[in-house]
């Protein structure tokens, strides 16, 4: 009876697996048809298709669950900002605002300094 109990779950491991693959591919497919012609121009795609890009996403963003607080801890790398340069970065994006006012004062005039410059050294 154990034997059979464990190849009935694995079965039905199976058919689950297969189930989900249908869901994920219908609903990639169905959302894609629904959206992409409509908004961006772009040709509506079948089934196997829709697999397709749930596999290439799949590749390029990763197969985790997307919970970060589960597992490991991830280890903070040298180049994570500290408080005081973040703050500092903060501080300097929020004087864009003053950007096309500088471009029209001195920006044109910087940028033709520059193009004669390189002109010259060339």
């Amino acid at each position: 009876k154990r034997i059979g109990t464990i190849v009935g779950w694995v079965f039905l491991g199976i058919i689950a697996v297969i189930g989900l693959a249908l869901l994920f591919g219908f609903g990639i497919m169905w959302l894609w048809n629904w959206l992409m012609p409509d908004l961006f121009g772009l040709m509506t795609i079948n089934y196997w298709q829709a697999v397709g890009i749930f596999v290439l996403a799949k590749i390029l963003f990763g197969f985790s669950n997307g919970d970060s607080s589960s597992g490991s801890k991830k280890k903070k790398s040298k180049n994570s900002c500290r408080p005081m340069e973040h703050r500092s970065f903060k501080n300097d994006f929020s004087q864009w605002k003053h950007y096309e006012k500088f471009w029209k004062d001195e920006g044109e005039k910087a940028y033709k300094e520059y193009v004669d410059r390189t002109r010259q050294e060339e």
